[in-house]
């Protein structure tokens, strides 16, 4: 009996001696807790850079020699130029340069909007260099009709002046043109109408290569004394145009640009048409039609004298095309008439040989 209790109490002993075991061996070690880590500090912000501005380029200056061979240097296209010329006038309207110009002469009338400009006043007589000073002009356009003599009074007052020649043909117009244009910063708009003025050329003479009859004509500049006018003769646009509309010139026989004709040699010359370049002060086919022994002319006789606008032969602009249109219409209605090629022109001048 001794030795089952014994027994028992050690069995229950060594039980309690192995759970004690178990029970230290299951209980976990505890392990350090690491220190909650920061977050990095945020970099301080840097200024935006701004974007580098390329520096304003500076103008090229242009420079020109002008007619008279005066270099001529401008920094800066010119924004109050004062044009002493009609042709000059209308040579800058015409390519885009209207807006810089300030002032003009009596006799620049056109286009319309710069006859309502302030005139300097007449060119005919003493240069009116006070009025053109007045305008404070940064350029001073000028044609043959200025001496040089005037401009070097105008360059001694302190103005800066480019001559320019009166063109001997159409070339001379293109160029002229472009000259103005380089001065004034019109290039594109310059050749752009130059294109135009070409392609307008080259209808005319298209339409007239298969003309062979090339009536003769008498273009009138002034009867003050109507027994022996003046009329252009060779060399001058005049002629040169009068002979690209394929007509022949009465005046080139008198061997002058510019010269009077007897009425006894015009009536042997006996022109097939008159050109009245002087109707607008009041010479009329009637009047003319009654001068002793023009009746005799086959011109008078045929009825075909007729007014003509001065402007479009005699002011050396790009109008200049449009003498040479209105010119082939009125020597030769048959080929210009039937075509949509006047309706641009002066209706009252073409008017006079086209019936609609």
């Amino acid at each position: 009996m001794y030795r089952k209790v014994s027994f028992l109490f050690l069995g229950v002993a060594a039980a309690a001696l192995l759970l004690t075991a178990c029970g230290q061996a299951a209980t976990p070690t505890p392990r350090p807790t690491a220190a909650p880590t920061q977050a990095p500090p945020s970099p301080t912000p840097l200024p935006p850079t701004a974007t580098p501005i390329p520096p304003t380029p500076t103008p090229t200056p242009t420079v020109l020699k002008d007619g008279l061979g005066n270099t001529i240097t401008l920094k800066a296209p010119p924004r109050r130029i004062v044009s002493l010329s009609p042709s000059i006038t209308e040579s800058l309207f015409a390519i885009g340069a209207g807006s810089q110009v300030v002032a003009r002469d009596d006799n620049s009338k056109y286009p319309e909007a710069a006859a309502k400009l302030p005139s300097v006043g007449s060119l005919f007589g003493k240069l009116p260099l006070e009025a053109i000073l007045a305008q404070k002009p940064d350029l001073v356009i000028v044609a043959a009709i200025i001496s040089k003599d005037q401009v070097k009074q105008m360059q001694d007052a302190g103005l800066t002046v480019f001559w320019q020649a009166n063109p001997k043909d159409l070339n001379g117009l293109y160029q002229n043109l472009r000259d103005l244009a380089k001065l004034t910063g019109h290039a594109k708009e310059a050749e752009k109408l130059i294109a135009q003025l070409q392609e307008r050329v080259k209808i005319v003479a298209d339409s007239l290569k298969d003309v062979n009859a090339e009536p003769l004509v008498f273009y009138e500049l002034d009867a003050t004394d109507p027994a022996n006018p003046y009329t252009a003769g060779p060399g001058t646009f005049i002629s040169t145009l009068i002979h690209m509309a394929k007509g022949k010139n009465v005046g080139d026989a008198l061997g002058k640009p510019w010269a009077q004709i007897s009425a006894e040699e015009l009536v042997k010359q006996n022109p097939d048409i008159i050109l009245l370049a002087d109707a607008p002060y009041g010479v009329t086919p009637d009047s003319v039609a009654k001068r002793p022994g023009w009746d005799a002319i086959k011109a008078v006789k045929d009825g075909k004298v007729y007014p003509f606008d001065p402007n479009l032969l005699s002011v050396p602009g790009p109008r200049l095309v449009d003498g040479l249109e209105t010119l082939a219409v009125m020597l030769h209605p048959d080929v210009f008439c039937a075509q949509d090629l006047t309706r641009h022109l002066e209706q009252n001048l073409v008017g006079a040989v086209c019936k609609r």
